[in-house]
């Protein structure tokens, strides 16, 4: 087989034909998969290709630099087609190298231009900024803990060295963050107002609210909601974020909009049971949104059995909706979401469903996202809903503290619209060629291409 680097920018048309070519000769006649004219390599209709610098702060076996530069470095599944990411990565800078480090492998076999510093990755070696976009990819990684237990993950640090690069060069071009955008509510605002003081575009947030949906489900916009529950089963701050996310990513287009949060509050598995019995939450739809998961008779939110109840966040917006996100059971893919809405006989209620191989392939819809981003220099979905979710989550971790206490939270008013990001959701076709017994990869891959003439072998 021959083989061409991705990263030579002169080959990259040869590269995509040959890429397109390999796939549709694989992947015809396999009676599993799509025909030979399905599978080609779908563009994305921007003529430039920009050029990305990624930051991260590791890259091994299934971090999130790992999920996000995989889609990044190649073709990848979205809705079952083979798309190409529309996006050069010219330069990279990894802070650690743990055990089980993939950056100098990867650097080696993927001749990947890895620099020394974030500075020389913006600017390529040079003086002057030389990409068009930059992935700041700051999840994962040893770093130390806030006296509050959140880990204190470097992406503002890494932010203010991408804006120095920018400021100096006097050129501004999009970021994405990956997950909330600090640990600490005042530099999340910081790094929120720099973007809109400087004019460039910055994105952030959760993979999860991209995922398929089941049922498949269209949230009607301008609805009335008088409440909403989002349901994980992971770990306190680290999973609530993405549960905080799931919740916004529905109830934002609800009538008026987001109005922003009054308060917060964290309870432990039995106080925050006994706030459901008194009413202060909806344990109704909690029972709808485990319901839409188990696909059984589910009538009863517990602290014991196989589905516990084990915390929870109280939230109060500012138009007088009450919201929650509980942590029930223990399940890294548990992610679901209820509401009630006027006119509706029963409850809103689905499930969100990852695809196979764990949380994996959330990032394939996510990185569809990111590049848009980058493509268009537009977010496509509104940087405020990560802003609350990172100011409701620091809130929650002091209530932590305080073992409970109610904390209000006048900053926290922020109100927004949302934006439809429909058309960039996965629907599920590709679980349909991509499944759970699929062979995964067993190094750093670039894109999906490598995964299908697996399957293709295996058949």
């Amino acid at each position: 087989m021959n083989s061409f680097s991705i990263f030579d920018t002169t080959n990259r048309r040869e590269f995509l034909q040959f890429v397109a070519a390999a796939t549709i000769t694989g992947l015809a006649g396999t009676a599993n998969l799509a025909t030979a004219k399905e599978w080609k390599v779908h563009g994305r209709g921007h003529k430039k290709r920009p050029r990305i610098a990624a930051i991260y702060t590791e890259l091994r076996e299934f971090s999130h630099a790992y999920h996000i530069l995989e889609a990044h470095m190649g073709p990848y599944l979205f809705n079952g087609q083979l798309t190409d990411p529309g996006v050069d990565v010219v330069s990279y800078y990894a802070d650690q190298f743990p055990d089980g480090d993939m950056t100098r492998e990867a650097v080696q076999r993927l001749k990947m231009p890895l620099y020394d510093s974030i500075a020389e990755a913006l600017t390529c070696g040079g003086k002057e900024l030389a990409v068009d976009g930059v992935l700041l990819i700051g999840e994962h990684g040893t770093y130390p803990k806030s006296p509050l237990g959140q880990v204190m993950y470097p992406r503002k640090e890494f932010f203010d060295q991408i804006v120095a690069v920018m400021d100096q060069s006097q050129r501004y071009v999009p970021v994405f963050n990956d997950k909330h955008l600090s640990w600490r509510w005042d530099w999340a605002k910081e790094m929120y107002d720099t973007a809109q003081d400087r004019g460039f575009a910055l994105m952030a947030g959760s993979s999860v609210p991209l995922a398929q949906r089941i049922p498949d489900l269209e949230f009607p916009n301008g609805a009335e909601v008088s409440g909403a529950v989002s349901i994980h089963g992971g770990p306190i701050e680290s999973y609530d974020f993405h549960g905080l996310e799931v919740l916004e990513s529905f109830i934002e287009a609800r009538k008026g909009g987001e109005a922003g949060i009054m308060s917060v509050q964290l309870l432990e598995g039995p106080e925050m049971l006994e706030a459901g019995n008194v009413g202060k939450w909806r344990t109704d739809l909690a029972i709808a949104a485990m319901q839409a998961e188990l696909d059984q008779d589910y009538d009863e939110i517990t602290l014991d059995g196989d589905y516990p109840l084990k915390h929870g966040l109280l939230l109060e917006h500012a138009d007088g909706l009450r919201s929650a996100v509980l942590s029930v059971g223990n399940s890294g893919t548990r992610w679901n979401f209820a509401c009630e809405i006027a006119g509706r006989d029963v409850p809103f209620a689905l499930k969100i469903y990852p695809g196979p191989w764990g949380n994996r392939n959330l990032f394939r819809a996510l990185s569809h996202s990111i590049q848009e981003l980058f493509l268009t220099g537009k977010s496509p979905y509104p940087v405020e809903r990560t802003l609350l979710a990172t100011g409701v989550l620091d809130a929650a971790m002091h209530s932590h503290a305080e073992d409970g206490a109610l904390v209000i939270t006048p900053h926290l008013k922020l109100p927004y619209q949302p934006i439809n990001f429909d058309h960039l959701r996965e629907r599920g076709d590709s679980w349909k060629i991509l499944k759970p017994g699929s062979p995964r990869p067993e190094k750093f891959e670039p894109g999906d291409l490598p995964t299908l003439e697996r399957i293709v072998e295996g058949e």
